[in-house]
């Protein structure tokens, strides 16, 4: 992470005006927002609204049509190739599945990050991809490969890989999905932990309430029929003013938090 990434008083993310969609078809239009740094953040809403297409178009999976995002007072969408490199150095990302490599060891899957941006030697990646195992948990399973785990530790593994740069915002698509909720509440426990320890800002796509209304300092919530936001702030503030009845359907699904 570069001197002028972290010496500025920026947001670690700005998003301005994005417009997302696939094949010249739009999905969302006009998304702006902020998120601060040392923030956890939900994008939220229903089946099919856009929150993993958002998540993508943000990190660079996918390019714009229109619109800005910002990585720490930086440009992302705007930047030449080799200045994209390096903010990629900053964020990391675990998908849904934790996308690891069935071929590789757990420390070689955490070890990636680190042979692609680095000159770390392979003794160095190694012992840093340890660590990481280490602070998810998975201390002792280094040398297992993903078949050998379940999917919760596959999630831990692929969040040790996020990790692995120390970068200063992890984008997470859908952590819970698949989990028990045992599982899925250690995992939000987890991704709190990172928080408090090492005050990253965290980006959260979910629809599980559980974990929105326990972590989530502020949440934006997409509509398929708005193509856009239809609601930002707390999501218990959301949930006891807000009139929208889409908001309010969403957040009263099931059991209510107390």
């Amino acid at each position: 992470m570069t001197d002028t990434l972290t010496s500025n008083p920026a947001p670690a993310i700005e998003v301005a005006g994005l417009e997302c969609g696939y094949g010249g078809k739009p999905v969302l239009k006009n998304i702006s927002f902020t998120v601060g740094r040392g923030e956890i953040f939900f994008i939220i809403g229903g089946s099919g609204c856009g929150k993993s297409t958002l998540l993508r178009h943000m990190v660079g999976l996918h390019t714009p049509t229109a619109g800005t995002v910002k990585f720490l007072g930086q440009s992302f969408t705007l930047a030449d190739t080799a200045a994209r490199r390096g903010m990629l150095k900053t964020f990391g990302m675990l998908f849904q599945s934790g996308a690891l490599w069935s071929s590789l060891t757990l420390r070689r899957n955490v070890g990636l990050p680190l042979e692609e941006y680095t000159t770390l030697s392979r003794r160095e990646i190694d012992e840093i991809a340890g660590l990481k195992l280490g602070q998810v948990g998975l201390g002792g399973f280094e040398d297992y490969y993903p078949a050998e785990i379940s999917g919760g530790m596959k999630k831990r593994a692929g969040l040790a890989r996020a990790l692995a740069l120390d970068p200063a915002i992890v984008f997470f698509d859908e952590p819970s999905a698949g989990l028990d909720p045992v599982t899925s509440r250690k995992l939000d426990e987890l991704i709190r932990q990172i928080r408090e320890t090492f005050g990253t800002t965290i980006v959260v796509v979910s629809h599980e309430l559980a974990s929105i209304f326990d972590l989530a300092d502020r949440v934006i919530m997409l509509d398929r029929a708005e193509q856009g936001i239809i609601a930002e702030g707390r999501p218990r503030d959301l949930l006891a003013n807000s009139r929208d009845p889409r908001v309010s359907e969403f957040l009263r699904r099931g059991d209510k938090p107390l």
